[in-house]
């Protein structure tokens, strides 16, 4: 098998908790031959889409993590399998990206996730379309409008639809002096869109990450908990992750939208839980694949990649 991963440079992760190279690490176990590349590396001529990728070795060693071999020309049909594992932001170059890989999977080769899913399904507004699993929401440009709503949920999480690691997310109380500030911030003086949730009590019990392959939940999640003083769960900002079995709630979010994960060849996603709501559907690389390993003897990345050769096997 020959597997490329789309990924911001291999030098730069941190490899104690890089899912990217769990991923890597599980296809070297296999015997796979690895390729690194970046969306700037992908061009096309006449009709056939290519990359400049170098042929990377991995081992799980936290000094020592990766070894590339020189940059070589390669069409994309040559792979079997293509990781997207771009990290956000979600701009004009991913989508781009996700054109040209579409192309790839055309001529046969699985690429994980779908390049049209990865585009249909911002992480942000995905989770809409399971009303009954989210928390109040309102999505708006308008001050005139999300300010009536904070004053109705009394405290809420101010947004963008773009963000990650907890980049400007702010909390927001009815009669804060600083709205109209963060607002008119984050709206860029509403013309942009942004997400504002009723605020979840819950999140001192940490924010759930909660990975699915082929739409099935792995039994334990990672409860990141918000460092003193911080509402946000994300470890990025500071949280600690603890693992935990997946609750009776847990399960039935999943239940809700494992099936259109599957259907629209969302393979491995990762969903975020606060309390007994659905906050996030993240699609584009989701992480915690090492933090669950190293708690409870997992192997998530093998799991993987056995739906992987599942859905080669299968094509």
């Amino acid at each position: 098998m020959k597997i490329a991963v789309l990924m911001d440079d291999i030098a730069n992760i941190n490899p104690k908790k890089d899912s990217s190279l769990a991923m890597m690490l599980e296809a070297s176990r296999r015997g796979w031959e690895i390729y690194t590349f970046d969306t700037t590396d992908l061009f096309v001529v006449k009709d056939v889409v290519s990359v400049h990728a170098a042929q990377t070795k991995v081992k799980d060693n936290l000094d020592n993590w990766f070894e590339k071999q020189p940059t070589l020309v390669i069409e994309l049909s040559e792979f079997d399998v293509i990781l997207m594992r771009k990290d956000p932001p979600f701009n004009m170059d991913y989508i781009y990206a996700t054109y040209l890989l579409e192309q790839a999977e055309k001529l046969g080769v699985l690429v994980v996730n779908k390049p049209q899913s990865l585009r249909d399904a911002n992480e942000k507004l995905f989770a809409l379309n399971f009303a009954h699993c989210i928390p109040s929401t309102l999505i708006s440009t308008q001050i005139n409008q999300i300010k009536p709503f904070i004053k109705t949920e009394k405290t809420v999480v101010v947004k963008p639809l773009d963000g990650m690691g907890g980049t400007d997310i702010f909390k927001l109380s009815d009669g804060d002096n600083n709205i109209d500030e963060v607002l008119d911030y984050l709206t860029h003086q509403g013309t942009r869109q942004i997400m504002v949730q009723e605020f979840l009590a819950d999140i001192v019990k940490g924010d759930k990450r909660i990975l699915l392959i082929n739409g099935k939940p792995i039994d334990y999640a990672l409860a990141r908990m918000p460092a003193e003083g911080s509402f946000k769960g994300n470890l990025a900002a500071g949280a600690t992750g603890i693992g935990q079995p997946l609750s009776d709630r847990d399960r039935y979010l999943c239940e809700q939208i494992g099936p259109t994960l599957k259907d629209k060849g969302l393979m491995f996603v990762g969903l975020d839980v606060i309390g007994d709501y659905i906050t996030e559907i993240n699609v584009t690389s989701p992480t915690c694949i090492r933090e669950l390993d190293a708690q409870f003897n997992l192997n998530i990345a093998g799991d993987l990649f056995d739906a992987i050769e599942q859905q080669i096997s299968n094509a």
